[in-house]
């Protein structure tokens, strides 16, 4: 059986509450590869969606997507500031961002303090 990004993701996010320390770091750690993995392939398909169609087409949509913007941007600016206003609204990306700030919460993150 084939598990989708989100099924791990949102297992992840599941376990973590029980978990402590050094284990609950390798979920941030697969979980954050796992976000970063969901997020090109939702820019991917962002991307396909959008082509063959003017700069100003993909300047609205994100525009309506809640991510300020104008069509002087760059194109492929655009596509990635509208995959993300999408991306972040995913369960995947919900699970990994609520439990990366539980985690954070009780002082556990990926990157190291100074």
């Amino acid at each position: 059986m084939t598990v989708t990004t989100t099924q791990r993701l949102l297992d992840l996010a599941a376990a973590a509450p029980a978990s402590h320390d050094e284990d609950l770091v390798l979920l941030l750690r697969e979980g954050s590869e796992l976000y970063q993995q969901g997020f090109e392939d939702l820019r991917d398909t962002v991307a396909a969606r959008f082509a063959g169609l003017p700069t100003s087409d993909v300047a609205e949509a994100a525009t309506a997507a809640g991510m300020p913007c104008d069509v002087s941007q760059d194109r492929d600016e655009l596509l990635l500031l509208l995959a993300l206003a999408e991306w972040e609204m995913t369960p995947a990306a919900l699970a990994y961002t609520e439990m990366a700030e539980a985690a954070a919460r009780r002082g556990v993150c990926l990157i190291p303090e100074e």
